[in-house]
C-alpha cells in the first residue's frame, strides 16, 4: 500500500509490551516508546468482540500488542492485541518451503501446522517417493518436519504440502535385459551357412542355435 512505510525498526507483527494512554469510543492509545503514538482500535482488543473498549483495557494498564501497518501520512502506528499468526494467508505462496510439525494423522495423509490459521494436508503420496502403506510409515505425530507448499485454495483455506518435494528422486535400478538369441530352423541355418560362402565368409553355428 502507498501508504504503508517500513523501517529497520518497525515491521509489521513486531511485539511490544505497552502502556494504555488515553481510551476512546474507537479505541485505545498506546505509547510503545515510538515516534508515533500507537492505536489499537476497538476490533483488535481482543478475539471476542468487544462493546466498550474499557471492558478490555483501561488507562494505565500494561499490555501486550503487535504492529498491523505504519501510517505514513497520519503519522500513526496502528496495533493489535491479537497476537498475529505467524504465517497470514497472503504470505502464502505455491513453491515457499516452510517448518512445521505434524499434528494428526489420517489414512489418507499427514496434518502438518505450519503456523497459518490451519494445518496443511500432506497427503499420503507426498509423504515420500517410496511406497508407504500408512502415513504412519514415514511420519509421527510430534515430528518436525520440512514442507513444501504445492497448491493452496484461499477461498476453501486448503494447503497441500509435500515432503517428498524436497527429497532426493531415487535413482531407479535399471535390471540388465539379457537378450536372447533367435533360434533358427535347419533351413534357415542351411540358408544363411550358403551366403556366407557365397560371400567368402565363414559361418559359425552356435549351440543351442537350431530349432
Amino acid at each position: 500500500m502507498s501508504d504503508t512505510i517500513t523501517t529497520p525498526e518497525l515491521k509489521r507483527k513486531m511485539h511490544f509490551k505497552g502502556k494504555v494512554l488515553k481510551t476512546t469510543l474507537a479505541g485505545a492509545i498506546v505509547d510503545v516508546g515510538q515516534e508515533f503514538p500507537g492505536i489499537v482500535h476497538i476490533s483488535n482488543l481482543s478475539s471476542d468482540p468487544a462493546k466498550r473498549v474499557e471492558d478490555v483495557v483501561q488507562v494505565g494498564q500494561e499490555v501486550d500488542v503487535w504492529v498491523r501497518r505504519l501510517h505514513q501520512n497520519a503519522k500513526h502506528i496502528d496495533l493489535t492485541m491479537i497476537e498475529p499468526l505467524p504465517l497470514e494467508w497472503r504470505e502464502i505462496k505455491k513453491g515457499m518451503t516452510v517448518q512445521g510439525k505434524v499434528v494428526r494423522l489420517e489414512k489418507f495423509g499427514a496434518f502438518v501446522e505450519i503456523g497459518a490459521e490451519r494445518p496443511g494436508l500432506a497427503h499420503i503420496s507426498e509423504l515420500t517417493h517410496d511406497y508407504v502403506r500408512t502415513p504412519e510409515d514415514a511420519v509421527k505425530v510430534g515430528d518436525e518436519i520440512e514442507v513444501r507448499v504445492i497448491d493452496l485454495n484461499r477461498r476453501k483455506k486448503q494447503i497441500k504440502l509435500s515432503l517428498k518435494a524436497l527429497q532426493e528422486i531415487p535413482v531407479a535400478e535399471v535390471e540388465e535385459v539379457k537378450v536372447q538369441k533367435p533360434i533358427l530352423t535347419a533351413m534357415e541355418i542351411a540358408y544363411r551357412r550358403a551366403q556366407a560362402e557365397h560371400n567368402g565368409e565363414y559361418f559359425e553355428e552356435e549351440e543351442g542355435q537350431v530349432a
